[in-house]
């Protein structure tokens, strides 16, 4: 491999672990707006009992859920696995979870493990499937 070879790697690389902490940094300012960006357009967001498909509708879920369920909440994530699909598309594994208003830690019941399909868009890795369910 060449030089250029592993830098381009190295930053694919990097770029790929940022998106998980993008997506708790816009969970942290309750901006759906930037939690939306992180999908394509046509992206899926799966949660156990839900389905929601297309930016804009995972934008609007998440303004109400900013606005209602998941307000004052934070979410935690670090990835566990990467694993390459092919050019331009990889699977994420992660661990987290929501930790509720008021609480200071990640309970066990509400601990996850999710799935993430990446896809690289004009140079931008972006969620083309989000799906997560209980961790035990």
């Amino acid at each position: 491999m060449t030089t250029t070879n592993a830098t381009e790697a190295s930053a694919a690389q990097a770029a790929i672990a940022a998106v998980p902490a993008r997506m708790v940094a816009a969970w942290a300012a309750h901006d759906a707006d930037a939690f939306g960006d992180l999908f394509t357009d046509d992206g899926t967001l799966i949660l156990p009992g839900l389905y929601k498909k297309g930016r804009a509708e995972i934008r609007a879920f998440m303004a109400d859920g900013f606005a209602g369920r998941y307000k004052g909440t934070r979410v935690v994530g670090d990835p566990i696995d990467v694993k390459p699909l092919g050019p331009g598309a990889v699977a994420l594994i992660t661990q987290g979870g929501v930790i509720e208003a008021g609480q200071s830690d990640l309970s066990d019941a509400a601990a996850i493990r999710a799935s993430w399909i990446l896809v690289d868009r004009d140079g931008q890795w972006r969620l083309a499937v989000y799906h997560n369910c209980p961790r035990d």
